[in-house]
C-alpha cells in the first residue's frame, strides 16, 4: 500500500476578502488547514501621502494627515501639529491643548469599540459587532457636533484646534462617560468573558516581550506582551502629565501573556483608561484660546524635527524637514499597523486558516497606515 502523500495548496486571501480590514492581501501555503506560511503582499492603498505634503504645504497637508488612519484621524491631526509646532517653536494655548486631549482620547475610544467588534464579528459573533458600533456612532456624534465631521477630522491647527468646545458639549461628554463604562461592563459579558470568543483567542499567536521588542510592535500589541511602553507616559506630550491614569499591560489572564486574547483587552482596558483621562480634563479644562497665533504664509527656518504622540495603535512618529520654504522637503510618518505587519509571516506558521483571521484582528492593523 503507497504512503501517505499531501501537497502544499497556495491560497489567496484579500485584497477584497472581508476578514482583511482594508485593501490587503495574503499569499497563504497551507497542507489543509494548517497554515506553513501566510505572506502579506501589501501596496494596493498606497496614495504616495508623504509626497504629496510636499506640494500642498504645512497647513494644506492637514486634511490629508486623516488619510493616514482614518479609523483614529485626531492623532495624525495631531503628529502633524506638533511636528510643525515644533520647526517653528509654536507654543499651543492650555485650552487648545486640552481640547486635543478631549478629541484625541474620545477617537481613541471610537477607534477601540470598532476594533473589538470587529473581533466579534470576524469569529462569527454579529451581535458584540453591532453593540459596539452604537457605541461608537454615540461618539461620532460628539465629535460631529465638536468639528463638523464623523470620520476624517481635520480638527487641529497648527498652533491648535480650529473650534472650541461647543455651548453645552463638556455636559453631554461627561453624560456619555457615565453611560459607556457601565456598558463596556456589559460587552465583557456578553462577549469578552464569553467561552467561545476565549477558546477562539487564548493562546493564538503568541508574541513574547523579545519578539515584540524585535519586531518594533508598538501601541496595544507592545504592551499585551507586557512590555509597559506608553508615549503618554514614557516620552509625556501635551498636557498628559497632568491627568492620572494606568498603562495596562498583558496577564496571561486565559492562555499565555501576549496571545490574542491579551491584545484584545488591551482596548476594553485600555477605554477604560481613556475614559478616566477624559472625566479629568473635561473638568479641569482652563479658560482662554484654543488656537495660539500661526501666520498663514508659514515658513518655518530650514531645520528638521521627529515627533511621537500615543495614537490607538501606538507609537506614531513623524519626521519633518524644513529647507526654509512654504513647503516641506521631507516628511515620513512611522505607523504602528505597518511594523504589525512584519510579524504576520512569522506568527502564521502552524496556525489553523481560521486563526488567520484572529491574527489580523487581534493585531488592528488598517490599511493606510500600511501603505500611505
Amino acid at each position: 500500500m503507497s504512503a501517505f502523500h499531501t501537497e502544499e495548496m497556495t491560497l489567496n486571501m484579500g485584497p477584497q476578502h472581508p476578514s482583511t480590514h482594508g485593501v490587503l492581501r495574503f499569499v497563504i501555503k497551507a497542507d489543509g488547514e494548517v497554515m506553513r506560511e501566510a505572506i502579506p503582499d501589501v501596496g494596493y492603498l498606497h496614495r504616495s501621502i508623504e509626497k504629496i505634503a510636499e506640494k500642498v504645504g504645512y497647513h494644506g497637508f492637514m486634511p490629508y494627515t486623516d488619510r493616514v488612519d482614518y479609523v483614529c484621524a485626531m492623532f495624525t491631526n495631531q503628529g502633524w501639529a506638533m511636528a510643525c509646532e515644533k520647526l517653528a517653536h509654536i507654543e499651543v494655548p492650555r485650552r487648545g491643548e486640552y481640547c486635543r486631549v478631549i478629541a484625541a482620547e474620545f477617537n481613541r475610544i471610537a477607534s477601540h469599540l470598532l476594533t473589538v467588534g470587529l473581533m466579534g464579528m470576524d469569529i462569527g459573533a454579529m451581535t458584540p459587532f453591532l453593540h459596539a458600533l452604537r457605541e461608537r456612532e454615540m461618539i461620532n456624534d460628539l465629535i460631529e457636533e465638536l468639528c463638523g465631521a464623523r470620520l476624517t477630522f481635520n480638527y487641529m491647527r497648527i498652533g491648535g484646534v480650529a473650534w472650541d468646545l461647543p455651548p453645552g458639549w463638556r455636559d453631554k461628554a461627561l453624560a456619555y462617560l457615565d453611560h459607556l463604562e457601565p456598558i463596556l461592563d456589559e460587552f465583557n459579558a456578553l462577549f469578552s468573558y464569553n467561552k467561545i470568543c476565549i477558546q477562539r483567542l487564548a493562546n493564538v499567536a503568541v508574541i513574547s516581550a523579545d519578539e515584540a521588542i524585535n519586531y518594533n510592535l508598538v501601541g496595544p500589541n507592545l504592551r499585551a506582551s507586557g512590555v509597559n511602553w506608553d508615549v503618554r507616559k514614557d516620552l509625556p506630550y501635551s498636557v498628559y502629565p497632568e491627568f492620572d491614569f494606568e498603562v495596562p499591560l498583558g496577564r496571561g489572564e486565559w492562555g499565555t501573556v501576549g496571545d490574542a486574547m491579551d491584545r484584545y483587552m488591551m482596548r476594553i482596558r485600555e477605554m477604560v483608561q481613556s475614559a478616566r483621562i477624559l472625566r479629568q480634563a473635561l473638568t479641569q479644562i482652563p479658560d482662554g484660546p484654543v488656537l495660539g497665533k500661526v501666520v498663514r504664509n508659514f515658513k518655518p527656518a530650514a531645520n528638521e524635527c521627529q515627533v511621537r504622540v500615543e495614537s490607538a495603535r501606538g507609537d506614531q512618529g513623524w519626521y519633518v524637514v524644513s529647507d526654509g520654504t512654504g513647503f516641506p522637503h521631507r516628511v515620513h510618518v512611522r505607523t504602528g499597523s505597518f511594523a504589525a505587519m512584519g510579524m504576520i509571516q512569522k506568527l502564521s506558521k502552524g496556525l489553523m486558516i481560521a486563526d488567520l483571521v484572529v491574527l489580523i484582528a487581534s493585531l488592528d492593523v488598517i490599511a493606510p497606515e500600511i501603505d500611505r
